[in-house]
């Protein structure tokens, strides 16, 4: 009987949850598990597939240590669900909740469940982060998804004994990126100028693949984490304008922007009804980290520029392919 740590990841073609089995992987004496509905040809080497099914054939197998739960319905950008909501808690909620009680008949001692920080809400004003103790307030379906589950969880935990971690993560950047971060890479890559240069009093919190793995690696073990919800970022703010100008050079091109004044800006998204495009571009949302920090002697491990530039090497390298 392998007396190896067993430790189940879901969501492991995806981004995060890739990134975690690869860095499992490398810190050697585990047993690593990838509990996914894809084809594990796509897996890291060194994983063992197993059928993500929600029946007790989860519990059925040897006994489990850790989950990390990554996998989620995450925003659609072109919702065609009659109910979004209901689709998204019957994945966020059902699916989690059904799992996790699956661990806790497998034996398992601790979840780590990978939320969002759109549980806290979708802006924050000057100088007023969000901390991992502010009233919860969420808005669109895909987060109140995310903070039903943790409602569930946390309630499980106390019938249970279940180690719960929940980690409320902004976006998240870094090879393999998609979506709107690779969206800006792309137009950046036209060298059309963009219409942010002033830009710069807004602060947003990003977190690359690298330092989010890193804290859930230390959340597998570390006793100060169990039951806590923890927030995470790159520990340093960025303005849309500076963002962009230090992706621009991670991407080895000059920056090209026009100072469009903010309040044009807005006029301007009101009439084309994009104001969500213009609350994430142009609006705050930070995140004090000083409770992770503080609770489990954690720090990011990489710096904005280092992950800005593998990010971009990642992103050429593909598009030259």
């Amino acid at each position: 009987m392998s007396l190896k740590k067993k430790i189940v990841v879901t969501g492991g073609t995806g981004l995060i949850g890739g990134a975690i089995l690869r860095r499992l992987v490398a810190c050697g004496d585990l047993q690593i598990l990838a509990w996914t509905r894809r084809n594990d040809s796509v897996l890291p080497p060194g994983i063992t597939a197993i059928p993500a099914s929600l029946d007790r054939s989860f519990a059925a197998g040897a006994s489990v240590d850790t989950v990390i739960h990554c996998a989620a319905r995450v925003h659609v950008m072109t919702e065609r669900a009659p109910d979004p909501l209901a689709e998204f808690r019957k994945v966020n909620v059902e699916t989690t909740l059904q799992l996790a009680k699956s661990a806790v008949a497998a034996g398992a001692k601790r979840f780590i469940f990978i939320s969002s920080i759109k549980v806290n809400g979708e802006s924050t004003g000057p100088g007023k982060p969000f901390t991992a103790d502010d009233p919860p307030c969420a808005s669109d379906p895909y987060a109140i998804s995310k903070l039903e589950a943790e409602i569930g969880l946390r309630a499980l935990a106390a019938k249970t004994g279940l180690e719960v971690v929940i980690i409320r993560s902004p976006l998240v950047y870094g090879p393999g990126v998609k979506g709107n971060f690779r969206s800006m890479m792309r137009w950046l890559m036209t060298g059309i100028p963009l219409p942010l240069g002033a830009v710069i009093g807004n602060k947003r919190s990003l977190v690359a693949l690298d330092n989010l793995v890193d804290l859930v690696i230390t959340c597998i073990d570390h006793p100060a984490a169990a039951n806590e919800i923890l927030l995470v970022s790159d520990g340093e703010d960025l303005s849309t304008s500076d963002l962009l100008h230090r992706l621009a050079i991670a991407l080895g091109i000059p920056a090209r922007f026009i100072p469009v004044p903010t309040g044009t800006l807005q006029t301007l998204a009101r009439l084309c009804r994009k104001q969500d495009a213009y609350a994430r571009l142009c609006g705050s949302l930070q995140v004090d980290i000083k409770k992770t920090g503080t609770m489990l002697g954690w720090s990011p491990p990489v710096t904005v520029d280092e992950a800005l530039r593998q990010t971009a090497s990642d992103y050429l390298r593909r598009r030259d392919a």
